[in-house]
């Protein structure tokens, strides 16, 4: 186990979190609308530094864009914001964002990140141009997590709907989707040099993928939980940190699938979200428990080779990946099991000039 460092408690539940990347500050959204911003030390209490009401509904994404300067939050009400992160005042709106509940941001780029809604959009925003550069109907349910291939410029969502999709950067579709699991899948994170896609599900399996080889996983790994694994994060190529339904944060080794060691027990209640400080100095979860915890992982990182968030280096199997799956016919989804709030916010507006005042 690695030793609890601090917490920071909330007056509501907490959706997602985000940290600085350059500066002991974390971000967090809750469920009452409500963006906070704390100061985090090791050697005293957390400082909270902005309190600002972000939305009308749910705060549910929260990522920190351009260098950290700003805050952007996605919502049920179909918005995105950004906010300054010195004045807490809104830099710029978007309304209508979405036509459903934006779900999930991820920062693709310095300039470009990446949005996903609960009716299974995926889109893509250029910082630079000012605009949605990319638009992906790429699943049937809610998007519940996006990564990134830069080598290969290809976004990999997972979704409620118990697929895989692969979406083209280059040539702006969506190049194919994984046959359909049995499981909604929760988490995906790339491995092994981007030769391995790891997938969490809500049986508890891993789903490991080959890449070029989406149509069916290649592996499974069902001894790490019985339930639900809500979160994954990358620690190197070879080991992926698990959150746990059942409240457990485990460290996994991936070919060989083993289970390493637990790494903390958050709570009783499910861990949905996982990240690392800017330094990886901590760890953090979170939980229906209103609390952010953090981990040091000082122990932990020296015996990773790699320090930083590694790249997925698939630039040897691009050409591969080029030919794969290509068939237009990507399969329906016969599911209609949904965990997220539907939105039924209309008309999707020009999203031109959005990034103008960044």
């Amino acid at each position: 186990m690695v030793q609890f460092a601090m917490e920071i408690g909330f007056v509501d539940e907490i959706f997602d979190f985000d940290f600085h990347p350059s500066n002991q500050l974390v971000a967090s959204g809750l469920i009452n609308g409500d963006l906070l911003l704390y100061r985090y030390a090791n050697d005293s209490p957390p400082q909270r530094l902005l309190e600002v009401k972000a939305h009308t509904e749910s705060c549910r994404a929260v990522r920190f864009i351009n260098e950290g300067r700003a805050i952007l939050t996605g919502s049920p009400d179909c918005s995105i914001l950004a906010t300054d992160v010195e004045t807490g005042s809104t830099v710029v709106r978007l309304e209508n964002a979405h036509e459903a509940a934006v779900n999930r941001l991820v920062n693709l780029t310095g300039s470009t990140i990446a949005s996903g809604d609960d009716a299974g959009c995926i889109k893509v925003w250029d910082t630079r141009q000012r605009s949605c550069c990319n638009s992906f109907d790429a699943h049937e349910e809610y998007i519940s997590d996006i990564t990134y291939a830069p080598d290969a410029m290809k976004l990999l969502g997972t979704s409620g709907d118990g697929t895989l999709s692969v979406c083209n950067l280059r040539r702006n579709k969506v190049q194919t989707r994984s046959e359909f699991s049995e499981d909604e899948l929760l988490s995906v994170v790339i491995m092994k040099n981007g030769r391995k896609v790891i997938c969490s599900t809500e049986s508890g399996a891993l789903l490991l993928y080959s890449w070029g080889c989406f149509k069916d996983c290649s592996d499974r790994f069902v001894d790490l939980a019985t339930n639900s694994v809500d979160a994954l994060l990358k620690l190197d190529e070879e080991r992926v940190i698990t959150g746990s339904e059942n409240g457990l944060i485990s460290l996994v080794g991936i070919l060989p699938n083993r289970i390493i060691q637990p790494i903390a027990e958050h709570s009783e209640l499910p861990v949905e979200r996982l990240g690392f400080s800017y330094d990886r100095k901590y760890l953090g979860s979170m939980s229906h428990d209103k609390l952010l915890k953090m981990w040091d992982l000082e122990d932990l990182v020296q015996g990773s080779g790699n320090t930083e968030n590694s790249r997925s280096a698939v630039a040897d199997s691009d050409s591969d990946s080029d030919r794969m799956d290509m068939d237009d016919n990507i399969p329906k989804s016969s599911k209609g099991t949904k965990t997220k709030n539907r939105s039924t916010h209309q008309a999707l507006r020009s999203s031109n000039g959005f990034f103008a005042d960044l």
